[in-house]
């Protein structure tokens, strides 16, 4: 797989840069998802205010390594995300709209319940793309932390290429799937910058 660390943190310095100041109503938090960074996936996002009750989210998530056994659960992914808040932005209730984009490489990988089981005896590598729909909360500690937690399902569509064995190179072949999923699991820290 090609990584692409450079790409994620591209994309995320743009949103950075680019978000209006002018919209943003002195309100911008940046913020790493837990349960990704427990599974050694680095994760990095921000979110800016646009209005009362809209903000704007950019996550990535970055895992370049590889395991014993011939494990590996390698991916970059880009996650924009439209937030609505019930109230107000940054403090309780909110509705999402996402898509996410990425590029992965996995052999029996450390899913739980053993989620896509093919993975277990094969390694897949390709791109990954959807769209998906999220509910979340955000529970407010001090003016400048915060625990956010969201749940998003959708569709995710990949193009891939499946190889004999976790750790051999002969190729079996392409495919593409086209899959109804979660899209967005996290329980995230979150920082008010300002």
């Amino acid at each position: 797989m090609r990584s692409r660390p450079k790409i994620l943190l591209a994309c995320l310095t743009c949103a950075l840069i680019l978000l209006p100041k002018a919209l943003s109503a002195q309100k911008l938090a940046v913020k790493t998802n837990i349960l990704s960074d427990l599974t050694t996936t680095i994760s990095l996002g921000a979110e800016a205010r646009l209005a009362p009750q809209w903000t704007i989210d950019i996550t990535g998530s970055y895992n370049a390594w590889d395991f014993q056994e011939y494990r590996k659960q390698k991916h970059w992914m880009v996650q924009p995300e439209a937030r609505w808040w019930f109230c107000e932005s940054f403090n309780g209730h909110f509705l999402a709209g996402h898509v996410l984009g990425g590029e992965f490489n996995m052999a029996d990988p450390l899913f739980p319940f053993s989620l896509y089981s093919p993975l277990r005896d094969y390694r897949f590598q390709g791109w990954m793309w959807g769209a998906g729909v999220g509910y979340g909360y955000q529970w407010v500690l001090s003016p400048r932390w915060s625990i956010e937690a969201e749940l998003g399902i959708g569709y995710v569509g990949t193009k891939y290429e499946q190889y004999e064995c976790v750790r051999c190179g002969t190729l079996l072949g392409e495919g593409v799937s086209h899959r109804f999923a979660v899209t967005k699991l996290a329980v995230s820290i979150v920082f008010m910058i300002f």
